[in-house]
């Protein structure tokens, strides 16, 4: 989410730390997910001050039955810096869902959007993913 392995680390050190003092005291929420919605928020935080990446608009193409071999060619880190650019919340919802860890009620929970929000984000963010993966990975025409 943060697109700099040093700012995640130290969001990831704080989340685990501030986890560690809540245990202490006894204090641990009950609601499923907070140490991950904690850890966004906190990674939210970490990039107010970065620069913010400017709206625009972005080619589009529909998701193709080839994406999943697609994507299984990037590198995880190309990945994780495309989605990194996204803008909050679309960029919450997509490295959710792109962990494939959790459900979309999962998802709908840690990062606090509605349903139609959430795909929204989802259907335009795999549009746009799969223009950028097109544009990385031409097909070459069959003869």
């Amino acid at each position: 989410m943060l697109g700099d392995s040093r700012k995640a680390q130290d969001v990831f050190h704080a989340t685990l730390r501030e986890a560690a003092q809540r245990a202490a005291r006894g204090e641990l929420p009950t609601e499923s997910f907070w140490l991950f919605r904690d850890a966004r928020w906190r990674c939210l935080e970490a990039t107010k001050s970065d620069l913010q990446p400017e709206p625009l608009e972005m080619d589009e193409h529909e998701v193709a039955a080839e994406a999943p071999s697609q994507i299984g060619r990037l590198d995880p880190m190309h990945l994780a810096i495309w989605i990194s650019a996204a803008p909050d919340p679309q960029r919450s919802a997509l490295a959710l869902f792109y962990l494939d860890e959790f459900d979309y009620r999962e998802i709908l929970d840690l990062a606090e959007l509605k349903l139609n929000e959430l795909s929204r984000f989802l259907s335009n963010g795999r549009r746009q993913l799969q223009a950028w993966l097109d544009a990385k990975f031409p097909q070459t025409a069959d003869v």
